[in-house]
């Protein structure tokens, strides 16, 4: 399938107080690996358990107690940075990040630092139709979650909640490449339809399953491109970090807030202090959390209770056979193969479900009135509601069997939409309604002919106005679907209306 073209958009500049400065971004993403076990036992990764009932011996970090990797998860990250279009790494190992906190039992992260499972990729993030950032993806490494510290249950304790430690990450960390808020998040935003549509992370971000960590620096126009060029960190300025981000709203004021911060500190002649921050979306600021100069030696060295990871590149391949079409072909092949733009592509292919949703309707049938039908009734009744594709209450079957009845002329587009209103609210079979309730449309010229005769005879004046303006036409047609309760064929009384008013 052949690829779409795209350009890149222009880096987003703030015009400071005495110069314009760029944004540089970079992403580390934390997915949550889909799987109902846990990275290095059996405990069950299910959301929303009873505190601390999804732990085992080994979560828990019980004495003598030793990992042993999921092997479902290593293909499951190896699967993603195949669909990221990265480099898999036959050769990986874990390693242990050592640092205290109440809700990680071990008092170490296994985690891998040195060699990581997956290599370079990239993801194309769309702005727009026909613009598009490249954003290279520097690595992919598995890791072990923490539990989960709660302080708002009593005044004087803290409790701790360990179902979700030991639950498999991956954390997926991009190169400085992004240069706006908007496209922040787009890059979350694409890099979730493309898990999804893999199905190695269910992207849920109210439930914790997808959290970013943005790291943000300002520079002057033209620093980024000597960066390009040379790899030489120093042409960017300071960077800070915004922990644990889980709403692309958020992400975009976040960076925002903090680029304009960096901004006035640097041109009042201030320096800017490596550190990481959290967001207060309440107060639409970021706070200083910790300072990276302060931060701990990790005291990274190899696990001793794990084997490097070694992977058969015939298991690679398998995997690589395994994928689903993704994103950025789907949309390239629903150009293609319906006829449809670029926009209405996005719009069907955001989603993996709506996507195949969307082709069980148009198999067989006309695409771009497949798409219109999909887009503009479907969706837009279902984002009214507040409903997913899955809980629509008009099926696949139905919507096509409506769309059958209007490119057979057995009914208008006007009554088209009466029936999908009947068929939402009520179900049924769109055939068998038109017929018992009478809303098929009349064909019969003699008929339609003759509705418009007696609307010509009735109204002379204006029939000498349309004479004169030919645009008044249009009224009379109105007038004679009003007469034939819109079953008559517009196609054709319009046709009959330009013959008589012409004559």
């Amino acid at each position: 399938m052949t690829e779409l073209a795209y350009t890149e958009p222009t880096p987003k500049t703030i015009a400071g107080a005495t110069d314009d400065w760029e944004l540089v971004i970079g992403m580390e993403v934390h997915a949550q690996v889909k799987s109902k076990s846990k990275l290095f036992s059996g405990a069950s990764t299910k959301f929303g358990a009873e505190p601390n009932s999804n732990v085992s011996l080994v979560d828990a970090a019980m004495p003598g107690m030793l990992p042993v990797i999921n092997s479902y998860c290593v293909e499951q990250a190896v699967r993603t940075g195949l669909g990221l279009k990265a480099d898999i790494n036959l050769f990986s190992q874990f390693d242990r990040k050592n640092y205290f906190y109440p809700d990680l039992p071990q008092g170490y992260q296994i985690s891998q630092l040195y060699h990581p499972i997956v290599g370079e990729g990239e993801i194309l993030v769309d702005m727009e139709p026909g613009v598009a950032r490249k954003v290279r993806v520097e690595r992919i490494h598995l890791e072990q979650d923490a539990g989960k510290s709660v302080h708002d249950m009593d005044p004087n304790m803290s409790f701790v909640d360990f179902n979700r430690t030991g639950v498999a990450l991956m954390e997926i960390v991009s190169r400085p490449d992004i240069r706006g808020p908007e496209e922040a998040a787009e890059y979350v935003r694409k890099l979730r339809q493309i898990l999804r549509y893999l199905d190695t992370c269910d992207g849920n971000m109210q439930e914790g399953s997808l959290r970013a960590d943005v790291n943000v620096s300002v520079c002057k126009p033209g620093a980024y491109e000597k960066f390009r060029e040379t790899g030489d960190f120093g042409h960017l300025g300071t960077r800070c970090e915004i922990k644990n981000m889980n709403s692309m709203r958020f992400i975009q004021a976040a960076i925002d807030y903090e680029a304009r911060r960096q901004i006035a500190i640097l041109e009042d002649g201030g320096s800017i202090d490596q550190e990481t921050r959290l967001y207060d979306p309440t107060k639409g600021e970021t706070r200083s959390m910790r300072s990276k100069e302060e931060a701990h030696d990790y005291r990274y060295f190899p696990c001793p209770d794990l084997l490097p990871l070694t992977i058969e590149q015939s298991f690679v391949d398998e995997v690589l056979a395994s994928l689903p079409e993704l994103p950025d072909p789907k949309k390239a092949r629903f150009v293609a193969d319906y006829g449809m733009t670029e926009y209405d592509a996005s719009v069907l292919t955001a989603d993996v479900t709506n996507a195949a949703f969307f082709e069980d309707v148009a198999k067989g049938r006309d695409g771009k009135l497949a798409a219109n039908w999909v887009i503009n009734e479907l969706f837009g009744r279902l984002n009214k509601e507040d409903l997913t594709v899955e809980a629509s209450p008009v099926s696949a079957t139905q919507l096509g069997g409506i769309i059958d009845l209007i490119s057979s002329d057995a009914i208008s587009g006007k009554i088209a939409k009466d029936l999908f209103e009947i068929v939402w609210s009520e179900g049924g079979d769109p055939a068998q309604i038109v017929e018992a309730r009478g809303m098929k449309q009349v064909t019969d010229t003699g008929a339609i002919e003759a509705a418009v005769d007696q609307i010509i005879a009735d109204n002379p004046d204006q029939v000498e106005k349309a004479k004169q303006n030919p645009k008044l036409a249009g009224w009379f047609v109105g007038q004679v679907m009003k007469a034939t309760g819109g079953k008559a064929n517009p196609k054709a009384v319009n046709q009959i209306v330009a013959q008589k008013l012409g004559g």
